[in-house]
């Protein structure tokens, strides 16, 4: 699964509040599917943009994330390394283009249910289900650590 952190975590949700607030979608198309309304996010390209460097490879945003090469310098590479930068596995990729992660299924609202990966609503359904996953998982695992025994004497002795 992906790293957690809060940048990946602020982008999901960022990419979910775009598509409930009409962002262009279409899961057809490389630069409005569920991986491209993301790449908008986190590149800060457009849909056209997007389209014109996946088309420098082949195949559906999947297929391009297991093909990628990270010192290759191809425009479809470099879109690949925006979303490896954040945290995203091409395992990641996959089940966000897809919607079909079960780890985040499971974690829906009202339980296990399958998405479709061509209906707007899902795509922010888990979209937000996996940064609120994210997020916990990173919030899991900060460790504050507790002050020496001295400090605490010092600070509560006068």
């Amino acid at each position: 699964m992906a790293n957690p952190n809060l940048v990946l975590v602020d982008v999901l949700r960022q990419t979910a509040k775009n598509l409930k607030e009409g962002a262009h979608y279409a899961w057809g198309n490389h630069g409005a599917c569920n991986c491209g309304n993301l790449l908008q996010v986190v590149a800060n390209v457009s849909k056209e943009e997007i389209l014109t460097y996946a088309h420098t490879g082949f195949g559906e945003w999947t297929e391009l994330a297991e093909e990628y090469c990270p010192v290759s310098n191809t425009p479809v590479n470099l879109m690949i390394k925006k979303l490896t930068d954040i945290g995203l596995t091409p395992s990641d990729i996959h089940h966000l283009e897809y919607l079909d992660d079960k780890s985040v299924l499971e974690k829906l609202p009202g339980g296990f249910k399958w998405l479709k990966r061509n209906l707007r609503e899902d795509v922010v359904l888990y979209f937000s289900t996996f940064a609120d996953i994210l997020e916990e998982s990173y919030l899991n695992n900060i460790s504050i650590p507790y002050p020496p025994k001295e400090v605490l004497e010092r600070e509560y002795a006068g």
